[in-house]
């Protein structure tokens, strides 16, 4: 689970969400407008559009843009019909790389995926073959100092959650993905700072890689996720915190 941890906290430690909000703020609203299309307009009654609602929230998108987004998945407003897409494919190393998409163009989407697949040492495979690898579970990461840490990570599990991952400053706590909203409601009830809540594929196992091929898969993720089509991107790499360290201090602004 670590690569998804780790892959995790390099983006939240360098902003990357505040300095693309624009491109975060579209990411979300394709999410909304699909959610609503799947389950209605109602968040009481469609819990995928209330954790991505929550989400929506969580990273200051203002309201009107929620709402403008559930009236275009309604048919309210005008809109691009929108798809689901779940690519899947290898980086360097062979490493397994699933790819989540909502696209108006799925033949747009597919050929840039694919592009940025093979000049990144990568090469984009057949529905099917990494998607085993990973698991669709609730996360819910939350910041806390170390002394804190093991307290925190009682307090999780009591309040539901199924496995804890304790990093240097942050903790990961990981729920089925119908219990990620319980477990979200119970910690905030313990007054605990939540810093995201989300559904993701967790990889089943990780595979650790030497610098280059890690460098050259961290570019990889990066360059999938400036896609506007691309909603998540997961992988079963494993990085050593030297090696986002180095990432991190030549590409600061990515």
């Amino acid at each position: 689970m670590s690569g998804h941890s780790k892959w995790s906290q390099i983006k939240r430690q360098k902003g990357v969400a505040d300095a693309r909000r624009g491109q975060l703020f579209t990411k979300l609203a394709r999410e909304i407008i699909i959610a609503v299309r799947e389950g209605g307009t109602n968040p009481e009654a469609n819990f995928r559009l209330r954790l991505v609602v929550q989400k929506a929230r969580d990273s200051n998108m203002p309201l009107e843009n929620i709402d403008r987004a559930i009236k275009r998945g309604s048919g309210q407003a005008e809109g691009a019909s929108l798809a689901d897409m779940v690519l899947e494919g290898y980086g360097p190393s062979g490493v397994a790389v699933l790819v989540t998409a909502l696209s108006d163009n799925r033949n747009r989407t597919l050929q840039d995926v694919r592009n940025i697949f093979t000049r990144h040492g990568g090469n984009l495979g057949e529905s099917g073959c990494v998607a085993w690898l990973f698991d669709n579970r609730g996360v819910v990461t939350v910041e806390v100092d170390a002394q804190g840490a093991e307290e925190l990570a009682l307090k999780a599990i009591d309040a539901g959650a199924e496995d804890v991952k304790i990093e240097n400053n942050y903790i990961e706590i990981y729920t089925k993905p119908e219990e990620l909203e319980k477990v979200r409601e119970a910690l905030k009830q313990k007054k605990i700072p939540i810093a995201s809540a989300e559904l993701s594929m967790v990889p089943k196992t990780v595979v650790q890689l030497e610098e280059k091929a890690a460098m050259q898969t961290l570019r990889l993720l990066d360059k999938l996720e400036e896609l506007d089509e691309v909603q998540y991107v997961s992988s079963n790499a494993d990085f050593p915190d030297s090696i986002l360290e180095k990432y991190q201090s030549l590409s600061p602004t990515r």
